[in-house]
């Protein structure tokens, strides 16, 4: 039965890929839908990926909002997209440019004084002595121990969980399920054994403890500790106090830029750009991708098994397979019938933590910030612009008041900002001389509890907030600004699909890993209706722009193909 499937021409007209039974559908066409289409239609099955917007990317997308000034709206710089998944789909061949950034980091002091961090050890070592000799001993010592932990958590993340068997199954089904399940946690046990048990304590500790504690752990200045705790409370609503955030700052150094391990790029023409590879190669392997085409319901047989999908203008598509690229809360809460699912599964669903507390402004300006520190009063860009520009608090309490300040229903009353300028490198998403500016913002609960982010003075109140504090450290940069597009939590949900304006589609707290995400029983992208799967970020292995949960669900897809 395998080898009958047949692709089908990515050049189908919109009423024809109405009219035709699908191998495969995919809601939503953000990148991990997008991959998951590669994937499948290169194995020979017919596959349709409906997207509701306009635009197909999700959170990778380019928009040019302002007239010649194209944003990267949501996510913003590339790391993480899985090195398997830009070599077997040839995105660089499909387009894909990446822009390496070095110096990686800028964080500018009131005082004066600056931090640059890169990619050379020898800046490194000559920055960070400038505030503490033995922080600058540690730093390299500190990046190795990471460097460890990704290696050894890298073959994860490129595989289906070793989740149980669901549902009554053949004899040799199961022999074979609890054979590969075996050699699964006996690879895990090989590779801890040559960590060593001194290294697998120290990875424990970090997967464990807050990223307060890791990084006092190892370092003593402030500026160094606020720098890289960045990465343990993007895109959450923790604190830098939280239990667990360590393991989100592991997961933002676990990527790779053309081998480089931790690197993290621009893409040319924005994140748009990695979509549109993945969806070239999707295309080129025969799927098609039809844009406004909104899902507003599954169909379900009364023998609990999924034949097909209704559109919001009231066309059914047909199929017996459908993969799911929206939030599992999307999907379940939303998509699915009353009735369907098992309450347990249900309850579980509607009770995982979806908050966020994001904000992503995208700027266009007439020239770059002139930061007060550097001393500097020419236009041109240096090395303080083409990397993360970290602005606001300047000690890990600070950045812990900011959270409190979410915590009790206030957007932060000194926010943590990231500052990206992708215009430094990339030519081709701006006017000559002008530029495009990302502002990564926290935190901001979803409703505040002094206004509505659907006031408009409101919105504006807070986003002049956000430049005031960079007119500190860069004087003029409020005057530079020609024009700005804010998404806030709810605009994240509406806009984009993410449900809470949650970036990674659910929490990344140790409780929604690996064989609980999305919940406990259910990690292997299958879902307790027959011929419905999960391809997105809210599936393992988590959120950013991997293209992980794609490739994976879509192996486990093919696997079940071959199976029927």
């Amino acid at each position: 039965m395998w080898r009958q499937f047949r692709k089908f021409s990515s050049s189908s007209s919109s009423f024809s890929a109405k009219e035709k039974k699908w191998d495969a559908l995919i809601i939503g066409g953000g990148h991990n839908g997008l991959t998951a289409a590669a994937y499948l239609a290169r194995s020979g099955l017919s596959v349709a990926v409906l997207e509701r917007r306009h635009i197909i990317g999700g959170a990778a997308v380019t928009e040019e909002l302002i007239p010649g000034f194209k944003f990267s709206r949501c996510s913003y710089l590339q790391s993480l997209l899985r090195p398997c998944v830009i070599k077997e789909l040839e995105l660089k061949r499909h387009g894909l440019k990446l822009l390496k950034r070095s110096p990686s980091s800028f964080t500018p002091l009131l005082d004066g004084r600056y931090l640059l961090l890169g990619s050379d050890k020898e800046l490194n070592y000559s920055q960070i002595s400038k505030f503490s000799k033995s922080d600058a001993d540690a730093y390299s010592r500190y990046e190795s121990q990471l460097d460890k932990f990704c290696e050894f958590m890298d073959p994860l993340l490129d595989s289906s969980t070793p989740e149980t068997l669901q549902g009554s199954s053949h004899l040799n089904t199961r022999m074979r399920h609890k054979l590969q399940n075996s050699a699964f946690w006996a690879n895990c046990l090989r590779r801890a054994l040559h960590l060593g048990q001194k290294d697998l304590v120290d990875l424990m500790d970090l997967l464990l403890a807050p990223a307060s504690k890791v990084l006092n752990n190892w370092f003593e200045a402030d500026v160094l500790k606020v720098t890289l705790a960045t990465d343990a409370v993007i895109g959450s609503t923790a604190s830098v106090h939280t239990p667990g955030s360590g393991y989100v700052l592991l997961h933002h150094v676990m990527g790779e830029s053309d081998g480089d391990r931790g690197i993290w790029s621009y893409v040319e023409g924005g994140m748009g750009s990695v979509s549109s590879a993945i969806a070239a190669a999707a295309k080129e392997a025969g799927a098609t991708i039809l844009t406004n085409a909104e899902v507003s319901k599954l169909m379900i047989e009364d023998t609990g098994r999924v034949h097909g999908v209704l559109l919001a203008d009231g066309t059914i598509l047909h199929s017996s397979v459908v993969l799911s690229n929206a939030t599992p809360f999307k999907t379940f809460m939303d998509l699915v019938p009353d009735d369907v699912l098992p309450h347990d599964f249900h309850k579980a669903i509607k009770c995982s933590d979806y908050r966020s507390a994001t904000t992503k402004i995208n700027l266009a300006v007439d020239r770059l910030p002139q930061f007060q520190c550097c001393n500097l009063s020419h236009p041109d860009a240096g090395p303080q612009h083409g990397g993360t520009i970290h602005i606001g608090p300047e000690s890990i309490e600070e950045m812990h008041s900011a959270a409190q300040d979410a915590e009790n229903g206030l957007p932060s009353r000194r926010p943590i900002i990231e500052m990206t300028i992708p215009t430094v490198f990339d030519k081709t998403i701006s006017p000559s001389g002008k530029h495009v500016i990302g502002l990564f913002i926290q935190y901001t609960p979803y409703k505040p509890s002094d206004g509505s982010w659907e006031n408009p003075v409101y919105r504006e109140s807070f986003a002049q907030r956000c430049f005031s504090m960079i007119d500190e450290y860069a004087p003029g940069f409020s005057s530079s600004i020609i024009g700005y597009d804010m998404l806030t939590p709810p605009d994240l949900e509406r806009e984009i699909g993410l449900t809470g304006g949650n970036i990674f589609h659910g929490s990344m707290g140790l409780d929604s890993l690996f064989l609980m995400r999305p919940v406990k029983g259910w990690s292997n992208y299958r879902t307790p209706i027959e011929g419905l799967y999960l391809c997105g970020s809210g599936t393992h292995p988590g959120g950013g722009v991997m293209g992980a949960p794609g490739r994976n669900a879509a192996h486990v897809v093919i696997e079940d193909f071959k199976k029927s």
